[in-house]
């Protein structure tokens, strides 16, 4: 059984419904009305904060699953765990100025990159060695 990359997974969907909190409130906060997108600096930066992590989302969780599936589940899900940090201080980072994202962009670009390189890596071996 996977139970600590299922758990990641849960984690990284209870992060993606907080930043699509985010943005309710910024709308509300910053007078913006569904569904214009742009109009106050402060609200494009935590619109594009979500947009970004789903944007991350399809690559971040294929990898995760099939690095638990051909590797391991508990490594998995502490790279998932650095993944999911990244994106946090993406959060913090970019709320504050577009500058200011980069390090929590390279962490979870990092983590996403290594279980992706990972599963290939596995899978081609057990493929080319059975």
């Amino acid at each position: 059984m996977y139970h600590f990359t299922a758990l990641v997974t849960c984690l990284a969907i209870l992060f993606y419904f907080f930043t699509t909190i985010q943005v309710s409130k910024a709308r509300a906060k910053f007078g913006i009305k569904v569904p214009a997108i742009s109009g106050n600096p402060d609200f494009e930066r935590v619109f594009r904060v979500q947009m970004n992590t789903l944007e991350w989302m399809p690559i971040f969780l294929p990898s995760l699953w099939l690095f638990a599936i051909y590797l391991s589940d508990p490594f998995a899900a502490v790279l998932g765990l650095v993944w999911i940090a990244g994106r946090f201080l993406y959060l913090t980072g970019y709320s504050e100025a577009a500058n200011k994202r980069g390090r929590g962009f390279a962490i979870q670009a990092s983590a996403a990159m290594i279980l992706w390189l990972g599963a290939l890596g596995a899978i081609l071996w057990r493929l080319v060695h059975g």
